[in-house]
């Protein structure tokens, strides 16, 4: 067994670069290859796939790619694990056999396939043997929605991946894993870590967490970005693990990016909650995390604690919520935004109205369309955005969908139709029901060269995770702050205090932010409540708003529940996945001490 190991990630989600996988195989030594493609709509879509042809149904993405990194693999005993299998993962293994013939290497594949975690045809009898499946949400039923059900998987952990190792496979197809599994599973197998080594489960658990992503650790979408030397040929992230459980998170030499505390910080606060982190496989404290720069581009990851998974398991169910449609129309000036008002006027009249439609939105794209304006002078254009949602699709395509382009003669000078959008089709709108399901209902498989066999989704202890997480009493970077003599005040942005990262769950909006010192973290902690938070984010933040405290990395999370129109597939809104929340907050004008500002690096 060698001391250490490199894992490289080569996509964020379906639809990521395509040519990651070539450039991260062709870039340097690597032992493992690994790839997350799903999100909680995308599996609805693929089981749409599936019911249309059952050969579909996985990400046909991942045999392209394997088109041009299979055949280099296999000669240099690169491992794949990738969660493209969908809710079909034995299509996906059988398109892959095939290119593996195709491409003359079918001797040298030998596949593993992960199954059990799709939990569609098992609905009824669950529900009937009671598990509810509650919305973790609103609390309703599943019983409420089970016509309209279109998909439901439960996220299994690394275990399965792990038997598959053990089995000799060297390319791993899985679907609803966790993201971060298919990093860990590679450490477990190669350590040789126990089923209760919390501490290493968890460091596992924060290496898949930092590179899941692709270049959101190596300079993509971070808050500095003048400082990534070059954008171009980004390079994905490498995870170099070490038996131990820290690890080194870098990329290969010559690519663009960057690799920084700051860089691999803002993707830790990336899409979290509290402190403590949930997995099937652990629960990995990430208020014990321990960041240093060991080189340029080479982050050391290490001090972190782990402790035992909880009880019960998600279910990521999708179903069908009525339908929705969005139209736009391009508005220039003078006078923008008046006539712009204007013609959302005579828009909505010629519709029937915004309160014919269950809900209905407006807004004004290059103005107001994701938060209030910052600037102070008004645009020389806007894209009018319309959006409906509504359980009658008649009622959408009878009065709404005709008008956005029909209300164009009786609408206002300076207007036109973008090139690409003519008369707005009508979707049907795709809602997330996160439940939890008993771990003893879920039966995990792994198939290798023919032979299927189960994996226990058991684990060696349980966390009761509505027990708050106790403080871990470590020193903290925060703990180095001095006392700042005191100097006049002074108007900052909060983006020279502090940097930030946002994203979402569902519904609910995570932001992310990292002081820039650690007198800066005092200040924020003392003065960026969960109340300012509601007050920045007012009209836009219909629900609570969370906060949570890492002072290992200087960082405050805060959970902005309602806050995204309902989230994904069933928003009307331009950002319906938080992703400008971070920017908007760090643009905030703040009154601090001059002394402090200084203290930024």
């Amino acid at each position: 067994m060698t001391e250490k190991i490199v894992i490289a990630n080569c996509g964020g989600f379906w639809g990521d670069d395509p040519t990651a996988a070539r450039r991260q195989v062709e870039g340097g030594p690597i032992d493992y290859l690994v790839m997350d493609y799903l999100a909680e709509v995308t599996m609805a879509i693929l089981q749409k796939q599936k019911a249309r042809k059952p050969e579909l149904g996985y990400a046909g993405d991942f045999i392209t790619q394997m088109r041009d990194v299979l055949v280099p693999c296999m000669e240099r005993g690169v491992t794949i694990i990738a969660n493209a299998g969908g809710v079909n993962p034995h299509a996906c293994g059988a398109a892959l056999e095939a290119l593996a013939a195709e491409l003359g290497v079918a001797d040298k594949l030998k596949l593993g396939v992960v199954a059990g975690d799709d939990l569609y045809d098992d609905l009824d009898a669950l529900l009937a043997g009671g598990q509810p499946l509650n919305s973790m949400e609103t609390g309703r039923p599943l019983s409420d929605v089970r016509a309209n059900v279109q998909s439901a998987n439960v996220y299994i952990g690394a275990p399965a991946i792990v038997r598959a190792l053990e089995q000799g496979a060297n390319v791993i197809i899985a679907g609803r894993v966790t993201d971060t599994s298919v990093a860990l599973a590679p450490m477990i197998h190669h350590f040789g870590w126990a089923a209760d080594d919390w501490d290493k489960l968890a460091a596992g658990v924060v290496a898949g967490h930092i590179i899941e992503c692709g270049c959101q650790c190596t300079g993509g979408n971070f808050t500095d970005w003048h400082l990534v030397p070059d954008h171009r040929n980004m390079g994905y992230p490498l995870v170099e693990a070490s038996s131990d459980g820290t690890f080194v998170v870098t990329k290969h030499p010559g690519t663009g990016g960057l690799v920084s505390v700051h860089t691999v910080s803002e993707q830790l606060l990336y899409e979290m909650g509290g402190p403590a982190y949930l997995s099937p496989d652990c629960i990995a404290r990430f208020d014990s995390i321990e960041l240093s720069q060991e080189g340029p581009d080479r982050v050391r990851v290490s001090g972190i604690t782990g402790e035992a998974p909880p009880e019960l398991l998600k279910v990521a169910v999708s179903y069908s919520d009525g339908y929705r449609s969005v139209g736009r129309l391009l508005l220039s000036g003078p006078d923008t935004l008046r006539k712009a008002d204007k013609v959302a006027e005579v828009f909505w009249s010629t519709a029937g109205g915004a309160d014919l439609y269950e809900e209905s939105n407006t807004s004004f794209i290059g103005w107001d369309s994701t938060h209030p304006s910052l600037a102070a002078e008004e645009p020389s254009e806007v894209l009018i955005q319309f959006g409906v949602r509504d359980h009658d699709r008649s009622k959408i395509e009878k009065n709404f969908a005709p008008m956005v382009v029909g209300c164009m003669l009786q609408a206002l000078p300076g207007m036109t139709v973008p090139a690409d959008q003519g008369r707005p089709r009508t979707a049907e709108v795709v809602a997330h029901w996160p439940a939890l399901i008993s771990r003893e209902l879920v039966k995990a498989n792994v198939t290798v060269g023919g032979n299927t066999e189960p994996v226990s989704s058991a684990a060696a202890a349980y966390t009761d995770v509505r027990v708050t997480p106790a403080p871990l009493g470590k020193a903290t970077p925060a703990d180095d702050a001095s006392e700042l003599a005191a100097s006049e005040s002074v108007t900052v942005s909060l983006m020279q205090l502090c940097i930030g990262r946002s994203g979402d769950k569902g519904d609910t909006g995570n932001v992310g932010i990292r002081a820039r010192s650690p007198e800066i973290y005092h200040w924020i902690k003392a003065n960026i409540t969960a109340e300012v938070i509601k007050q920045q984010f007012k009209g836009i933040c219909n629900g609570e708003v969370d906060r949570f405290e890492l002072p290992n990395m200087l960082a405050l999370n805060f959970l902005l529940h309602e806050s995204l129109g309902g989230g994904g597939a069933a928003s009307l809104r331009f950002d319906a996945q938080g992703k400008t929340f971070s920017q908007y907050l760090l643009s905030m004008p703040v009154t601090v001490p001059a002394a402090l500002v200084a203290t930024a690096p």
